[in-house]
């Protein structure tokens, strides 16, 4: 593409044009409207054929050589869209803005639309249930400012981030459909997942550059009203995504109008693999089946199951505005009103997108028509929730609002089921607008005018089979037989011949004909400028809109969870400032949900005296299930929602970690080991007193020594010096004996019952430990061969007949003292000297021995 924009001379005039406006957008496809087809030319060609899987040909030579081109036609150019951004591409829509018939040269052409993953605000491109985020970072020496924008909402929020983990967890917490970071962006590995990433020049992220950008958008002198005054970063980061948002839009931004800070003190800290493991809302294979969302989510709106996804990874702290939510729900179930209220909600539609169409001026007829529905709806459901009790409904309920004189306006203004675009009209409703109907009455009558006019021109040549028509090429005409053409009277004009017809026009025709264009010409032109006029009319009440659709997604989500607490026989759980966790016959929601066999439900009784459950049993038992259910209780109390469990009493909690599974990241070069250690050592920096952690098979990845070192030394420091609340689930049996000599640690175990050679599993949680692992059992119902079993059934009994202060190290070998302040080696030390008697030494041997401590030491 260089060397074409290097010797512009060379080739054909609409090429030139072509090229000069693919250098003003060289990293994005350029879409060149030709006719009926979008054209792409040159290496756009080549990579939109590759992406597309459209056909790559030529078209003639400019500048001596030929030209790659690809096209599509214009129709269903949103298809051909939608997936270019779904594969994190952008492109620019260059349109026709010129008259064809004035026109010297190529018709004038401007870019009027780009496309970027996240600047999405078309319906057919948008996924409904899912945020589409434009997000930006910029970060100094492992501190960073991140912020997001939903151009689709105009929800504009942005946060500190004091280290790595942070920043992964709000990626994966956010997962943005498009980043910009800096040039010097150093953490490539951890955005190379995200196929919309941009990279942007320094100076976009300029400081003074942000705050002068984001005061002009928010119209205030200062931004200490938005609480983001003291966020370098954050205002760095969120000044070149508004600024990336303004070129890209080429429009004013009306609903974005505030801008908030995310506090991760007001939730629960979830990291990154904590989110992945507990499959949230992707599942471990990308999708969204089996997810804690798919189950929770019967919402009625889109904005809805948007809104419930984010309280998902974003559980609360704070006990008050939980148990405000609690109670909402309550009063839904109680007074019988969320299946009422779930009906009227469907009837909203996703006016939030719909509103930030408006705001942006791209909002089409049938938007229009479904916030019209809407303000129709909103009446009812106040109606409904009028006698609400819980101060949290009768708040939403009230930031509804009332719109009769806009509902008044869109019901005057907008036919009943209008067409897809503005273009040809037929939107603007009949008596709307006086002038509008008189153009539309004169051109309407042109119909009934042509049928007396074939009447009496029948009559006066006596052409029985005389026609009078009209079409888009050729005008008015009236259509005679050739057969009869002797007869027509020398009035009429030949305009065009056909195979077996001749057609004419007369004086009186052509004078209607240009009466009833000018009509349609002027019709259109009126109704497109009172279509206009709408938004204008709208815009005052944008904010008030804006207010009602986060209004109604609230209680979209509130209803739901008193939808699925009846459907699925969920509790409301107890918070408390007392800490621990008292689950009463838990449940895991979304196992139970797919299950087809009864779920058996299992206590968890965690607290100051019993901060840790080592969990033990076979594999396939149920530990890993056991765990999740109580870290996805404890999470679905805390946005809200009623739980899976016949009791749940659950105090503080300010993180919540998991160390599940087996995974690498070979990517950046981490085993599966390296993986387990990097994610154990992040629990191990970070648990405090109010975290719940899970703990499942630390220290598998390696020799049974060193694993049963790791994983007793990390349950040890959980339990002595973190006093996180913990599960620690392992078949290191070795662990088992940590509650002998820590208070607060006590075993629970998985039961199963052998019958010869097979195993049961009962999914039943005991207390105590777990008297053996079942691993060969389990290892044939896998399917493994007959004579490995049996092999392996040999070398088990030969390694057990082994003497036990061999083969496995002892609790004392064990037990390291994290209380005492003395390093382990210090302790074999005095070990050693207590076991020797210097007067019974040879020299010899007391050299020896000093060579001995002398190599502990090292």
């Amino acid at each position: 593409m260089n060397a074409e924009l290097a010797n512009l001379d060379s080739h054909t005039p609409m090429m030139r044009q072509y090229l000069t406006m693919k250098a003003q957008h060289a990293d994005m496809l350029l879409f060149y409207r030709m006719g009926d087809f979008y054209e792409l030319f040159y290496d756009d060609a080549k990579r939109a054929a590759e992406l597309l899987g459209i056909s790559l040909t030529a078209r003639g030579k400019s500048g001596g050589n030929p030209i790659p081109m690809a096209g599509i036609p214009y129709h269903s150019v949103e298809g051909y869209l939608a997936k270019l951004v779904q594969l994190g591409e952008s492109a620019a829509i260059c349109e026709q803005v010129g008259d064809p018939a004035t026109s010297k040269g190529p018709v004038e052409r401007k870019v009027v639309r780009i496309i970027t993953p996240g600047t999405l605000t078309d319906e057919a491109l948008l996924q409904e249930h899912k945020d589409n985020l434009l997000a930006a970072v910029y970060g100094r020496q492992n501190v960073f400012g991140y912020a997001t924008l939903d151009v689709a909402s105009g929800r504009f929020v942005v946060s500190e981030l004091t280290s790595l983990e942070a920043l992964e967890a709000e990626l994966q917490r956010t997962n943005p459909a498009e980043l910009l970071y800096s040039e010097d962006f150093s953490e490539l590995t951890l955005i190379g997942s995200i196929k919309g990433s941009r990279r942007r020049p320094e100076w976009e992220f300029d400081y003074d550059t942000g705050i002068k950008m984001l005061l002009e958008q928010f119209g205030t002198k200062d931004l200490r009203g938005f609480g983001i005054g003291d966020a370098r970063l954050s205002l760095q980061a969120a000044g070149c995504l508004m600024q990336y948002v303004k070129d890209t839009q080429r429009a004013s931004l009306p609903h974005i109008n505030a801008i908030t800070r995310f506090n991760q003190n007001d939730s629960i800290v979830l990291d990154a693999a904590t989110r992945k493991n507990l499959e949230l809302t992707q599942n471990l294979s990308g999708g969204f089946d089996n997810t804690l969302a798919s189950v929770l989510d019967s919402t009625a709106t889109p904005m809805g199951s948007r809104m419930l996804q984010r309280w998902i990874h974003q559980p609360l702290t704070n006990h008050a505005h939980i148990q405000a939510r609690h109670q909402a729900v309550s009063e839904l179930i109680d007074a019988n009103l969320y299946d009422e209220l779930h009906d009227f909600l469907k009837g909203l539609g996703d006016v939030e997108r719909i509103i930030a169409r408006l705001a942006l001026r791209t909002a089409r007829p049938r938007d229009f028509a479904r916030l019209r529905q809407a303000l129709e709806v909103l009446p009812e459901i106040q109606n409904l929730m009028s006698d609400a009790e819980s101060a949290h409904l009768q708040q939403l309920t009230r930031l509804l609002g009332e719109f009769p004189t806009e509902l008044e306006l869109l019901q005057n203004a907008i036919v009943d089921n209008p067409p897809m675009l503005i273009r040809d009209g037929g939107v603007i409703k009949e008596g709307y607008n006086s002038e509008l109907d008189e153009w539309r009455q004169l051109s309407d009558g042109a119909t009934s005018y042509l049928e007396q006019m074939e009447l009496r021109e029948r009559e006066q040549t006596g052409i029985p089979t005389l026609k009078v028509g009209y079409n888009r090429v050729h005008g008015y005409y009236i259509e005679v037989s050739k057969a009869q053409s002797a007869n027509v009277p020398l009035s009429y004009q030949r305009r065009q011949t056909l195979k077996n017809t001749e057609r004419y026009i007369t004086p009186e025709l052509k004078e209607h004909e240009e009466k009833v264009l000018s009509s349609q010409g002027k019709a259109l032109a009126l109704e497109k400028l009172l279509w206009e006029q709408l938004f204008d009319l709208l815009m005052p009440q944008l904010a008030p809109l804006q207010q009602f659709a986060k209004s109604a997604a609230e209680l979209d989500v509130l209803s739901c969870f008193a939808e699925r607490a009846e459907m699925q026989n969920y509790t409301c759980p107890e918070l408390t400032s007392v800490t621990g966790i008292h689950i009463n016959a838990g449940r895991h929601p979304v196992v139970e949900h797919v299950s087809d066999v009864p779920f058996i439900a299992n206590p968890v009784e965690l607290n100051n005296q019993r901060r840790m459950l080592m969990v033990t049993g076979p594999n396939m038992g149920g530990k890993s299930t056991y765990m999740r259910q109580t870290a996805l209780i404890t999470l679905m109390a805390h946005i809200g929602s009623f739980v899976p469990a016949e009791k749940a009493v659950i105090g503080p909690i300010d993180r919540i970690f998991t160390r599940i599974g087996a995974s690498d990241d070979l990517a950046s070069g981490r085993s599966t080991f390296m993986v387990e250690m990097t994610e154990t050592a992040n629990i191990l920096h970070n648990a405090t007193q109010n975290s719940l952690v899970l703990m499942d098979e630390i220290g598998r990845g390696t020799s049974t020594y060193d694993g049963l070192s790791l994983a007793w030394a990390a349950a040890e420091y959980l339990a002595t010096k973190l006093q996180a609340l913990t599960l620690f689930a392992t078949h290191y049996f070795e662990l088992t004996q940590l509650p002998e000599t820590l208070s607060s640690v006590a075993n629970v175990h998985l039961d199963a019952v052998e019958h010869g050679d097979t195993i049961a599993f009962m999914h039943a949680v005991q207390e105590g430990a777990a008297s053996k692992s079942y691993g060969l059992q389990v290892a044939a119902l896998a399917g493994v061969p007959n004579h490995v079993i049996k092999a392996a059934k040999q070398k088990l009994h030969l390694l057990e007949s082994r003497d036990h202060d061999v083969t496995s190290p002892t609790q004392q070998d064990l037990n390291l003292s994290f209380n005492s302040g003395v390093s382990p080696e210090l302790e074999e030390v005095e070990t050693l000297l207590g076991q020797v008697s210097p007067d019974d030494l040879t020299p010899k041997q007391a050299l020896e021995f000093v060579y001995r401590l002398k190599k502990v030491v090292s």
